[in-house]
């Protein structure tokens, strides 16, 4: 078979649709040579599109480090600061504690009968002297009524007037007494006669027995009149005691609040019979309140009467104010505390048997480093503040004591007058700031 010049050196061949060239001894599909192409193009893609980002990753380290490296040298960074000073603050011993009421006080009838009248209830607001509640008073005034009349009737046997207050009166000018004297006069006199007719020999022995007996006699009922006036006398004072008691025991059918306060508990109602003792109502004082706390025993030498104290209770935001009043003198064995007592003004806010946050403030003058709370960082239980030293952020751990809303008490770490920065953020140690002098 003859072959053409252009397809000298490769064979053409069609087989089942496929055409297939020979060439240099071997033959490929064509669309075998074009997906072998379309692979080594997208390898080359890929090749390159690694060498791009590993150059990229190998630069951005070095650039990043770079621009740091430049802004720490040529821009410090801006930071406000206050200096650490030496201030006056109170020392103050932490303690807690309940609050009671100053004074409680349970009525309780001292007259026995029935309930007439009671004028509060739970919770009513009473003050000193107001009544509280009435038993029904007739028996008591018919009491008084029948003593009047008793002590009417002595006055008149020792010869006073019905009426009056003055029960003083004279034995020898009473009546009674003023006869008997006189009987015992007649009787002297006859005595005295008797005896000196009978010296004489005028009247006989008889005479004078009879006269003389006579004188013993009126000397007796004289005594015994005097006796009987001061037995009268007793018994006016007795008839005087009995009116007082009988006014009393009508008094006391009233009851009235000892002081000011509230009323805690009411335990009887109008038109119940109450025996004496019987409990009307509990009434406690609410102003002052009575503030009982437990120092620890190595804080208890510092604690001394007339030291102010500060009060806060749950819920409240309020701060309120006492001084102390009483201390125990014995710690307790049981826990080693110091039971000590305060007064407390009351605003009408504090209840009895709250709980209380107390500072107890033994002086009011100690000299304390504070700085800013700005300043403190606080991080995994470690307290620390950044300074600045010749240019640079150093950091310095610190302790702290008491805080407030405006300073910081710092017990060590820092020196008066050394500059801490304040809210440092994300400050590092070492960087350099250039400092804002801010509040100290």
């Amino acid at each position: 078979m003859m072959k053409s010049p252009r397809a000298k050196g490769r064979e053409v061949m069609t087989k089942r649709g496929l055409t297939f060239t020979r060439e240099g001894g071997s033959s490929l599909p064509r669309e075998s040579r074009r997906a072998t192409r379309k692979r080594l193009v997208l390898l080359g893609l890929c090749a390159g599109a690694l060498l791009a980002l590993g150059g990229c990753r190998s630069q951005s380290p070095a650039s990043s480090a770079h621009n740091s490296s430049e802004g720490d040298s040529t821009s410090p960074k801006q930071v406000q600061t206050a200096r650490v000073v030496t201030r006056p603050v109170e020392d103050t011993v932490m303690v807690v504690g309940t609050l009671a009421a100053y004074d409680q006080a349970t009525l309780k009838v001292k007259v026995p009968g029935r309930l007439q009248t009671i004028t509060v209830d739970f919770g009513s607001v009473v003050r000193r002297g107001q009544l509280i509640a009435r038993i029904e008073p007739r028996d008591y005034e018919l009491r008084v009524e029948q003593a009047e009349a008793a002590l009417a009737q002595a006055r008149a046997r020792l010869g006073l007037s019905l009426e009056g207050t003055d029960d003083r009166v004279d034995p020898e000018q009473t009546a009674l007494v003023r006869q008997a004297r006189a009987v015992l006069e007649e009787a002297r006199a006859n005595y005295e006669r008797s005896a000196r007719l009978l010296e004489e020999g005028i009247i006989p022995r008889s005479r004078f027995d009879a006269d003389e007996a006579a004188y013993k006699v009126a000397l007796s009922r004289y005594q015994d009149a005097l006796e009987e006036v001061r037995n009268r006398q007793a018994l006016l004072a007795q008839r005087r005691s009995e009116l007082a008691l009988a006014r009393q025991q009508l008094a006391d059918t009233a009851l009235h609040a000892p002081f000011d306060g509230v009323v805690q508990e009411r335990h009887t109602s109008i038109g119940e019979f109450l025996a004496v003792g019987a409990p009307v109502v509990t009434i406690v004082r609410m102003d002052p309140l009575r503030l009982r706390a437990e120092v620890p025993e190595r804080e208890a030498h510092r604690v001394r009467p007339g030291q102010r104290v500060r009060v806060r209770v749950e819920g409240d935001p309020a701060i309120y104010t006492g001084r102390i009043v009483r201390l125990s003198p014995t710690i307790a064995l049981q826990n080693r505390m110091l039971v000590v007592e305060a007064e407390v003004r009351n605003n009408g806010q504090l209840r009895p048997g709250a709980f209380a946050r107390v500072e107890i403030i033994t002086d009011e003058h100690r000299a304390a480093l504070v700085a800013p709370p700005a300043a403190i960082v606080s991080f995994a239980g470690l307290e620390k503040v950044f300074v600045v030293q010749e240019g640079k952020a150093v950091e310095k751990r610190v302790t702290t004591g008491r805080r407030t809303a405006e300073w910081v008490e710092i017990l060590s770490g820092l020196e008066p007058g050394e500059e801490v920065v304040l809210n440092p953020g994300n400050l590092q140690p070492g960087q350099s700031v250039r400092p804002i002098r801010g509040r100290s």
